[in-house]
């Protein structure tokens, strides 16, 4: 790991770029189902797992436009409360998505993550 050591009794001035974490992004787009409206994500990494949230977004009935590293979803348009089987065995973080969608919707339904074809989990809350 990179690390920064000052010394003197000069005054820092300047900037750091801080290149985008998938760790870091995956539940800030999972989080975006809790808005109802347009998030605005930048600095957002190009990655497969990524680009699978980006598809369960969608198939959530989100509309997600990505221009270079800045994604805009519009959660508004949300549909469905189930995370399609094929994409949430493609990566165990989509489990990220059961608690914004169950908050917001009063139910999910999501296959068990990472490649496990053996629990089909349906969530149900009692809201207000």
């Amino acid at each position: 790991m990179s690390k920064l050591i000052v010394t003197g009794g000069q005054k820092l001035k300047g900037e750091i770029v801080v290149e985008g974490s998938k760790n870091a992004v995956l539940p800030i787009l999972a989080a975006t189902v809790l808005n109802d409206g347009i998030s605005v994500i930048k600095n957002c990494p190009r990655l497969r797992d990524v680009e699978i949230m980006f598809e369960i977004l969608r198939k959530l009935g989100c509309k997600v436009k990505v221009e270079e590293d800045v994604v805009t979803i519009d959660s508004s348009t949300i549909n469905s409360t189930e995370i399609p089987e094929d994409l949430a065995v493609e990566m165990r973080s989509s489990i990220i998505f059961l608690g914004p969608i169950l908050s917001r919707l009063g139910k999910v339904t999501i296959s068990y993550p990472g490649d496990c074809k053996i629990l089909l989990a349906h969530f149900h809350s009692k809201i207000g």
